[in-house]
């Protein structure tokens, strides 16, 4: 009699087998959104023999710049890649309706385990009820612009704190640690008044978008409104906490935002806490913003910690 290790790894070849020769696009994404695996329903799409060890942001781009795989329609690919990833990801699974560049429609569903992990399956819905189609892609485009900022492209508010809730009760049940960090950009009101609204507008673009450069896939990130953002990390402790933190302001502070003021320059103001699970989403949100509140008081362009977990 075969032990129960022997038929699991059986029935783990017969799947990888069927998803080999399966019609359906399958692909395993790591914590790091880097493909591990992917079947060659899933590489023929993107008119490849191989995708693995990609990221999807290099897969998106690969398919953006040659026309093939994702119809990407956008004039500003690091803008859409940005508004994307706030969505990516996010919950633990998600379905929504995706076309090709050679006219085929898809049907996806994203699934996220505990440890960031995702599985990626699509399949060929091109033939369904064409008639139908312009209904549901107005409801995808609806549900995207409920959680989009018009702005910045990144998650809005009710989409970032939908998100914190689900990390506060992964903490609950999962014991998954997440660090939360309130961020503020400092002097605005100053940028808006010497460059106008416009030159305002170009900071805050650029902030969303470096920030955006630096997360992971399953990182939250959104604006709570006018110059204030949320980030949501989890699987984290508190000093890879600091340290992503820290190499944020860092490039804020080495960065050029824009381009008709080569002189110009800004910061940010960084509260750090990690979720505390007998607090509520509004506690914990309070924690970050006294911790925000202190480090602007002590001169800003720096980060405070909300607990104990002192820098």
């Amino acid at each position: 009699m075969k032990s129960a290790a022997a038929v699991t790894q059986a029935n783990a070849l017969h799947m990888a087998r069927l998803y080999e020769q399966s019609p359906l696009c399958v692909a395993l994404f790591d914590a790091s959104d880097t493909v591990r695996y992917a079947n060659p329903a899933y590489c023929g799409m993107y008119g490849m023999a191989s995708i693995t060890g990609l990221s999807w942001a290099d897969l998106m781009r690969h398919s953006f710049e040659l026309g093939v795989g994702s119809a990407i329609q956008t004039t500003d690919f690091e803008a859409w890649l940005s508004s994307t990833r706030s969505r990516r990801g996010k919950l633990p699974f998600r379905a929504f309706e995706a076309d090709l560049t050679d006219g085929r429609w898809l049907y996806v569903t994203e699934t996220v385990d505990e440890q960031g992990w995702m599985l990626c399956v699509a399949f060929d819905i091109t033939a369904m009820r064409v008639s139908e189609r312009t209904l549901r892609q107005d409801r995808d485009g609806a549900l995207r612009a409920a959680q989009t900022d018009v702005l910045t492209g990144i998650s809005n508010r009710a989409h970032v704190l939908q998100q914190l809730d689900l990390r506060l009760e992964q903490l609950r049940t999962l014991h998954q640690p997440c660090g939360l960090v309130m961020l503020d950009l400092d002097h605005f009101k100053q940028v808006n008044d010497t460059y106008g609204h416009a030159g305002g507008d170009q900071v805050l673009r650029h902030f969303a978008h470096l920030v955006v450069g630096t997360l992971r896939r399953d990182d939250g990130f959104g604006r709570l409104g006018g110059e204030e953002f949320m980030l949501l990390l989890p699987h984290i402790e508190p000093q890879a906490l600091e340290q992503a933190v820290g190499r944020v302001l860092s490039l804020v502070r080495q960065s050029k935002p824009l381009p008709q003021v080569p002189a110009f320059s800004y910061t940010c103001t960084a509260g750090l806490v990690m979720l505390d699970a007998k607090q509520d989403v509004i506690e914990n949100m309070r924690n970050a913003d006294r911790a925000l509140y202190q480090a602007k008081a002590l001169g800003r362009d720096q980060m405070v910690w909300g607990s104990s977990l002192a820098a």
